[in-house]
């Protein structure tokens, strides 16, 4: 029986989710299977994987064959470098703490590079939050401004006939003034 490590489709359409799963080669693409292995979520950036590594590797010491897209994520956490250092180990190029220890390494380095990105997306959601919130602060100041202007104009329009209203009674006031003064002299 020739088993295959590949990718079992969950989810609903548009959002895939898959399984990891060992299966006969024959079986279905989303049918029955060996052994569920880990989970590969796409929709999250970066991709979510959750991956057995034990298990994955004992598959491919047993000479499970993966997929492409499943060798790409056996790569990607580390399956495919333990295997290989599982085989050093049986030819006694490598000593057991030897191989823990390289493969330890290489995951913390792995980790780092995986948290810089996440970082570096965060940042980067963080600064086109705040360029967004300037701008929508500088469109507002525009819009408040524009208003504003357009009350003065709004008011000066109105204003000249009241004006010319104000400028008459003040003149005539005066004139009423001297009159009374004359009369009571």
């Amino acid at each position: 029986m020739s088993v295959k490590i590949r990718l079992q489709r969950h989810g609903k359409k548009g959002k895939p989710f898959y399984w990891v799963v060992a299966a006969d080669a024959r079986s279905k693409r989303d049918g029955k299977y060996l052994e569920k292995i880990g989970t590969y979520n796409p929709n999250t950036n970066p991709a979510t994987i959750d991956l057995n590594l034990d298990s994955a590797v004992k598959w491919l010491h047993n000479g499970a064959q993966p997929t492409d897209t499943a060798k790409a994520i056996l790569s990607y956490k580390g399956a495919l470098l333990k295997h290989h250092l599982d085989g050093g180990i049986r030819k006694g190029a490598l000593t057991q703490e030897q191989a823990d220890a390289k493969l330890a390494t290489w995951l913390e380095a792995k980790t780092g590079t995986v948290d810089a990105k996440k970082d570096g997306l965060t940042k980067a959601q963080a600064d086109v939050k705040a360029k967004a919130f300037k701008a929508e602060q500088d469109v507002n100041a525009k819009r408040l401004a524009a208003a504003a202007q357009a009350e003065a104009d709004a008011i000066a329009a109105a204003n000249p006939a009241v004006e010319e209203e104000v400028e008459a009674s003040a003149e005539e006031t005066p004139a009423a003034e001297e009159n009374n003064e004359t009369t009571e002299a």
